[in-house]
């Protein structure tokens, strides 16, 4: 038996456990009373069993661990001292839970005895987040006696399991705390541990995890989509990029348009260009109006979307992948499970109103030759950025899209048509808040080794989560191509509400928030290579070529116009559509 103290036998049999589960990144905050779990995941990643990356904030390893479960749908554990330290996880688990996306925290702590009293880095981690956690155990205070090791992996197998929604929830975030007495380093001449610690044999799991919805008799029998031929698919973010694919077959199927928002992984040859943009042709969309609008997604975008769910002749049905599913206007009338889908293939077959189908086809490639050289002739402009990367982005490709601007940029700018096959385009839409895109960006990168990786973000939020790039010596370093689009401040708020003519004297204080950040220094002092892109030919060189390591580009663009240059697209958009009738 090994030679161990208690609270390093707990944590070397939890990092085994959760190896066995198929854990292969863990990420770690440095602290004192988390240091047995240090010391596991150290020795596992010298054994060759799991990648170790360490970060020096406890919001940026959130992140990153959330941006390398996002696309491959695997829980990245993040371990973290107690105290501060677990509170700084708060947002990251706020947008894991919103956007399901699976998460395991093992946070340190100290013994019950501890709590209090007074005792230095100590506070209430039992429940720190409330709701937002799909499950939360906390150890008992591993002690030297038998009957332990069962009880500790299955608590592991548990913890997985309610992370990745099985057997019949929806993915999120887990919250395991371990409170840990002294000695917290490796000890010598510890006395024989009173029981194996061994796993199963053969690397088995304690706990056998078996996904009831991967079962195939699930799909053969059950209610399917019913076949309505003027059906429009509207796609917003899913919680695993593979599915906006099988949505999209779907609608193939069946030959119904879709009009999609700028995320997932899939088929684009029904996509109608320049997102919502067509939903500005108000009379053409009275025309050829939807009987029914068939969602897949969170729809966090586009204001015409909304008012187009909200329309009396319009029937929204939802498919939805969880145990629950967004109707934030209260007008879903039917909700569809997942594996629906994969049942109606036969049921809606080439059910398309033909002459209603060919319409929508046709408005698409009408909008895309005329937008299309509005957005190009506007550079500098964030819109013109968007569209340079999205359609300059090789085979395969990664892209982390950032809020407010960047990604309704990307989501009114590009022809789904012109960006190549495989990219697969995430963003944090749980909450669409500015937090932690650069972590999570660089969590994406590290999770598809060997394929290009992007993100494009604004200034703001560029320098909300600039720590992320504090990548230490010996740290894995992904190969990255950060664009930022500087236009100094908040320039979404000049798009919305705040930014009438009418509103225009505080705006610039209490909106516009200009920083005058000189990026190049920022980079230097993280040791990031930076270049500062003028023109559109060298940004899209640099977006088909990309380097190697993190490195950022930045693009100025002015916020004052931004407004003016979405309204003329929304009427360039109309017009063509109305010359064209």
């Amino acid at each position: 038996m090994p030679d161990v103290n208690p609270s390093l036998a707990l944590a070397t049999v939890v990092v085994d456990e959760l190896i066995r589960h198929g854990v292969r990144d863990v990420v770690l905050a440095p602290g004192s009373r988390s240091a047995p779990l240090a010391y596991a995941v150290d020795a596992a990643a010298r054994e060759g069993r799991l990648r170790l990356h360490v970060r020096v904030d406890e919001r940026s390893a959130g992140y990153l661990a959330l941006g390398m479960a996002k696309v491959t749908r695997v829980p990245v554990p993040v371990i973290t001292t107690s105290g501060t330290a677990v509170a700084n996880l708060h947002p990251s688990v706020l947008e894991a839970a919103h956007a399901s996306v699976p998460m395991l925290l093992l946070t340190a702590d100290r013994p019950p005895d501890l709590r209090g009293v007074g005792a230095n880095q100590a506070t209430d981690q039992v429940g720190v987040f409330g709701g937002a956690t799909r499950w939360f155990h906390e150890f008992g205070v591993p002690e030297r006696r038998v009957g332990q090791n069962g009880m500790w992996r299955s608590i592991v197998g548990r913890a997985v399991a309610e992370s990745t929604g099985m057997p019949a929830g929806d993915a999120g975030p887990v919250h395991l705390n371990v409170p840990l007495r002294e000695p917290l380093v490796p000890t010598e001449d510890e006395p024989e541990w009173p029981e194996s610690l061994d796993g199963r044999p053969r690397g088995e799991t304690w706990l056998s995890l078996r996904n009831p919805l991967s079962h195939k008799q699930s799909v053969v029998s059950g209610p399917v989509i019913a076949p309505v031929p003027r059906t429009l698919v509207v796609l917003g973010d899913l919680p695993d990029p593979a599915q906006a694919a099988q949505l999209s077959a779907l609608a193939d199927a069946a030959g119904w348009p879709v009009m999609a928002e700028p995320f997932g992984q899939y088929h684009r040859g029904r996509a109608t260009p320049h997102g919502a943009l067509i939903l500005r042709a108000e009379d053409w969309l009275a025309a050829h109006l939807p009987e029914r609008v068939l969602v897949g997604g969170r729809l966090t975008l586009d204001r015409r979307v909304a008012a187009l769910l909200r329309h009396p002749d319009v029937e929204v049905e939802i498919v939805t992948p969880g145990t629950s599913w967004p109707d934030p206007g209260h007008v879903v009338s039917r909700v569809h499970r997942w594996e629906d889908i994969e049942r109606s293939h036969t049921a809606v077959s080439s059910c398309v109103d033909r002459a209603w189908g060919a319409a929508w086809r046709t408005a698409g490639g009408v909008i895309g030759r005329a937008v299309g050289p509005v957005v190009e002739a506007s550079w500098p402009s964030g819109p013109a950025v968007a569209r340079t990367i999205a359609h300059a982005m090789p085979e395969n490709s990664g892209l982390y899209v950032g809020p407010s601007n960047a990604v309704r940029d990307l989501d009114l700018s590009r022809d789904p048509h012109l960006i190549a096959k495989g990219v697969v385009s995430v963003g944090n839409r749980g909450l669409a808040g500015i937090d932690g895109v650069v972590s999570s960006a660089i969590g994406m990168a590290l999770s598809r080794p060997g394929a290009p990786a992007y993100a494009l973000m604004g200034d703001l939020t560029f320098l909300h989560d600039v720590n992320g790039l504090l990548v230490g010596e010996g740290e894995t370093r992904p190969d990255l191509t950060i664009v930022l689009v500087n236009d100094d401040g908040g320039g979404i708020f000049g798009t919305l509400e705040p930014g009438q003519k009418g509103l225009s004297e505080p705006f610039e204080r209490i909106f516009g928030t200009p920083t005058g950040v000189d990026f190049e220094q920022v980079c230097a002092a993280r040791g990031v290579p930076y270049e500062l892109v003028g023109d559109q030919a060298t940004l899209k060189e640099r977006i088909a070529n990309p380097g190697k390591g993190i490195r950022v580009l930045e693009v100025k663009v002015p916020r004052t116009g931004q407004r003016e240059l979405l309204e003329l697209m929304g009427r360039t958009a109309a017009d063509a559509l109305k010359d064209s009738a």
